[in-house]
């Protein structure tokens, strides 16, 4: 059974039980994709940044897996998410004369100048409400400061409103490792029924449902609607 099958299976719908909805106290969330806006959605941004023909970066990630074979292969777990993104570095350091490029060079040639504008202001709003509301807030990532680096994090405004971060950056687990799910858990302080995921891959997602989160995968075709859906699920207005 696949991810997406063993969600539908355990959880039916993203669409929640109403006395579900009531019951979570906290949010977890992934950073890349989530919190922040994709490299997939500023592909024709990145294009004229680095000097790039329009057109020119096909590869779509989640918005469109079947142009994009490498990321196929990473759900299949064939290759590693950090694998995904050192291929793609190299590959615009290349495109672009310069070869050798790791990841942190990449987000910082294409978009990496002010902190606060990777992160979607419409889930930069979502957050702050669940503060508000008392719902702790916690981070699950494969890959924060590996990949963004410890000055520009510090310079990022919605960190402050995390109660906790587990980054395999530093405990070298990565998602879906169930490892990664518990110390996530332990770290907020709450039964694993009372949290709500939130991720952009399947297999992360797989992974929280069977460490006994709530979880709501997050479609990169219909950002809106999956930030309308989180509010409703925690009871929140934005």
């Amino acid at each position: 059974m696949n991810a997406a099958e063993l969600i539908e299976a355990k959880s039916g719908s993203s669409t929640p039980d109403l006395a579900l909805k009531n019951r979570l106290k906290g949010l977890l969330l992934d950073f890349g994709s989530v919190i922040s806006v994709s490299i997939f959605e500023r592909h024709r941004e990145t294009e004229a940044v680095l000097g790039l023909p329009k057109g020119s970066l096909t590869w779509m990630g989640p918005l469109a897996p079947e142009t994009d074979p490498l990321w196929q292969s990473m759900q299949r777990d064939e290759i590693t998410e950090r694998d995904y993104w050192a291929i793609r570095a190299k590959e615009l350091g290349e495109a672009v004369g310069e070869p050798g490029w790791d990841v942190l060079t990449m987000l910082t040639r294409v978009r990496q100048v002010d902190p606060n504008e990777v992160v979607r202001p419409e889930m930069q709003r979502l957050i702050r409400s669940a503060c508000d509301a008392g719902i702790k807030v916690g981070m699950l990532t494969n890959e924060l400061e590996l990949f963004y680096g410890k000055e520009f994090l510090a310079r990022m405004n919605v960190l402050v409103h995390f109660e906790s971060i587990v980054d395999a950056t530093h405990t070298g687990i990565l998602k879906p490792d169930p490892r990664s799910y518990e110390a996530a858990i332990d770290a907020m302080g709450l039964e694993p029924r009372d949290i709500l995921f939130v991720d952009d891959q399947f297999r992360n997602i797989g992974g929280g449902v069977k460490a006994g989160l709530q979880t709501q995968y997050f479609d990169l075709r219909d950002v809106p609607g999956q930030i309308a859906s989180i509010a409703a699920r925690l009871n929140l207005t934005i």
